[in-house]
């Protein structure tokens, strides 16, 4: 039996739940600061003095929080301890992400400014509750019909091969030629 057939075969993240506060504290940040539409409410199905508040982070996906009015915010950090989460990482276009340093000041939310990641940029806060939200902006753009994943899966193998810390902007570069060349042959290559 091939390894392969022992695993379960995933296909992309479904959802993520978060233990939320009040219902009002949830949805002026899910739907007041990152603008995710409100979808639908319905009661924890497995504990009925919780409300569960579905949002659409604009992928299809969805992220939920339980609520419940007795829960106050605690101001600082969530707990990183094994296990836990340490962030949540959403995408944001590259025109977007250059604006976000004075969205955020305007709202009176202390964040990182931009950080040059190598094949992304990213901005840091907190919500509410103290949960770290992560903005990504990848610096590229796939070739037609290859994932991200597999754009910094090629940058990671020339990375490595280079001897490089971590997958930088010319790493991406060179792997989206290798990428966008073999996808074509050539007759010069015949």
């Amino acid at each position: 039996m091939s390894t392969l057939s022992r695993t379960i075969p995933t296909q992309g993240l479904h959802h993520v739940t978060l233990t939320g506060a009040g219902r009002q504290i949830t949805l002026d940040f899910w739907e007041g600061v990152l603008g995710m539409p409100f979808i639908f409410e319905q009661p924890n199905l497995d504990n009925p003095d919780e409300s569960h508040l579905y949002f659409d982070p604009g992928d299809d996906r969805l992220i939920t929080v339980f609520c419940d009015e007795t829960r106050e915010p605690v101001p600082g950090k969530t707990p990183i301890v094994p296990g836990a989460v340490h962030h949540i990482a959403f995408s944001v276009s590259q025109a977007v992400s250059i604006h976000l340093p004075q969205k955020l000041d305007a709202l009176g939310i202390a964040h990182s400014g931009l950080k040059d990641r190598g094949f992304m940029s990213s901005l840091y806060f907190r919500e509410p509750l103290g949960l770290l939200i992560e903005l990504a902006s990848y610096k590229f753009t796939p070739p037609q019909g290859i994932s991200h994943a597999r754009v910094l899966f090629e940058a990671h193998r020339i990375r490595v091969a280079a001897g490089d810390a971590a997958i930088a902007d010319r790493h991406v570069a060179e792997a989206l030629g290798v990428l966008v060349h073999g996808q074509v042959p050539s007759l010069s290559d015949v």
